[in-house]
């Protein structure tokens, strides 16, 4: 398989509210290095597997209304342990949307799995993988 991963960032607030998170259960802040990895089995005609400019994009515009907030506050996660894993299915979810609607153009059309991972810290990282 080939792959295409960009990379980007947000920064976000949030809580953990349950006994299992400990200090974590408190407001806290989050700085998340997000990457968004396109699997293909082929190549295009000029040796692509995902246009690296359209890929870049996307993943900026499914993280822009994240950053900055206290997804706490978010309507569409309310009710729910925003965890590292949570959010990684999450921007999986929109990605994957993105590449349904056409936004990465025709390679889009060849992408066969995609992955998606947040960075927590220099020693922790979680992620969602899945076909598409």
């Amino acid at each position: 398989m080939f792959a295409v991963e960009v990379r980007d960032h947000i920064m976000i607030a949030h809580s953990l509210a349950r006994p299992v998170f400990g200090p974590a259960q408190g407001m806290h802040g989050a700085t998340f290095v997000v990457d968004a990895a396109f699997f293909t089995s082929d190549l295009d005609d000029n040796g692509l597997a995902v246009d690296i400019g359209l890929a870049t994009d996307v993943l900026k515009e499914v993280l822009a209304p994240l950053n900055y907030q206290n997804l706490d506050t978010l309507e569409i996660f309310a009710g729910k342990v925003t965890t590292t894993e949570f959010l990684a299915k999450h921007i999986f979810d929109r990605i994957a949307e993105a590449i349904r609607n056409g936004r990465l153009g025709e390679g889009g059309t060849r992408i066969r799995k995609l992955r998606v991972m947040l960075h927590e810290s220099h020693t922790a990282r979680g992620w969602f993988e899945a076909e598409l």
